[in-house]
């Protein structure tokens, strides 16, 4: 046998066991979901223990809601938009209801949706009426003609859709408003007032295998000339395939959108993926032989991995000034947190049994 037939037979061996892991893996369906409510600058000081015990209860609200979506064998992409409904109309986090302020004192919504299976995608940017913008963006991707829509034009697709529209009062809060007269008032900055990016997030993978990502929110407190954060960008704050991760990202979104964070963090873990295949391949055709199913885990994205990777993404993120976090689940049901600030709120669950909320860092 040639080198190249050996090495051709050896990459079919490991394939082989690759399908063949999942197959078995059919007997007891896997799934998992992870959430974010924003991160920042959080002090566990200035945090009252009933403040903490309502956004704890407000994360596992969303984070149940989406875990019984997924355990009753719903699509990936029906449990990222479950969670969001749910926090998009919760004041305490920055989407929809509750969302912040423009410089001229607009609630403008934004929203992302991508699904891992075929890499179709739906976003929003800029609506004032849309009651849940993640319903908006998941229509904007069925429809499936275009993928990004902003503004008057994004509004109007909503109405043709029959999607819910509410007066923009709907979104004002008093907490938003003096977070706006604040930051006018003592000439500061949007990271002076908003002491954390309330932007929410879910990602998950259904019992089929397939991954989905999404993310909403209003933005940043005093933004200008219709300013667009990474949230709604496919590829900065917003990505699923299905061959990598799916991930949600919070933060300063200007350099979430220089770095291509979603992305990348996607490609770095497709590509590794790619070369522990190569590896393992190599070692089974040098051993003349392929081995057991243990050796799929040379090959699967470990929680190491996957977390080293998500680490060295917002690691540059940081080097260029920019703070904020993400969530980002693999194939494997890995789902790993990374964030720059000192705390993110926080949630995932898995068919394991897993079912756990966090807020700051350590916890």
């Amino acid at each position: 046998m040639t080198a190249l037939s050996s090495r051709f037979a050896a990459l079919c061996a490991a394939f082989a066991i690759l399908i063949a892991a999942p197959l078995a893996a059919q007997e007891a369906p896997k799934w998992s979901f992870a959430i974010h409510g924003g991160a920042g600058t959080m002090s566990r000081e200035a945090m009252t223990p009933e403040r903490r015990a309502e956004y704890e209860a407000a994360l596992q609200a969303a984070l149940d809601a989406g875990a019984a979506v997924l355990r009753e064998g719903g699509s990936a992409m029906d449990a990222v938009e479950a969670a969001i409904l749910l926090m998009e109309d919760d004041p305490k986090f920055n989407a929809g209801k509750g969302a912040v302020y423009t410089w001229e004192g607009r609630n403008e919504l934004d929203a992302a949706v991508m699904d891992g299976r075929d890499r179709s995608a739906g976003a929003v940017t800029g609506v004032t009426r849309v009651r849940n913008p993640i319903l908006l963006a998941r229509a904007v991707m069925t429809d499936g003609r275009h993928v990004f829509l902003s503004g008057a034009g994004a509004e109007e697709f909503a109405r043709d859709k029959g999607i819910t529209a509410v007066d923009p009062a709907y979104f004002e809060t008093d907490a938003r408003r003096e977070a706006l007269e604040r930051m006018k008032a003592e000439q500061v900055s949007a990271l002076d007032v908003d002491l954390k990016f309330g932007t929410v997030g879910a990602v998950a993978l259904d019992q089929a295998g397939n991954l989905a990502a999404g993310t909403s929110t209003g933005g940043m407190t005093g933004k200008r000339w219709g300013r667009i954060g990474d949230a709604p960008v496919i590829g900065a704050g917003t990505y699923a395939d299905n061959r990598s991760c799916a991930v949600s990202a919070t933060g300063w979104g200007e350099y979430f959108i220089r770095v291509g964070v979603a992305q990348e963090i996607c490609t770095r873990l497709r590509l590794s993926g790619r070369l522990a295949l190569d590896e393992f391949a190599e070692a089974a055709s040098a051993d003349d032989e392929v081995g057991s199913a243990g050796g799929v885990e040379n090959v699967a994205l470990t929680e190491g991995l996957v977390q080293s990777v998500a680490d060295d993404v917002m690691a540059e993120v940081a080097e260029l000034g920019g703070d904020g976090g993400v969530i980002v689940l693999a194939p494997s049901g890995v789902a790993v947190f990374s964030f720059n600030t000192s705390g993110m709120y926080r949630g995932r669950a898995t068919s394991e049994g897993v079912s756990e909320v966090a807020i700051f860092r350590g916890d």
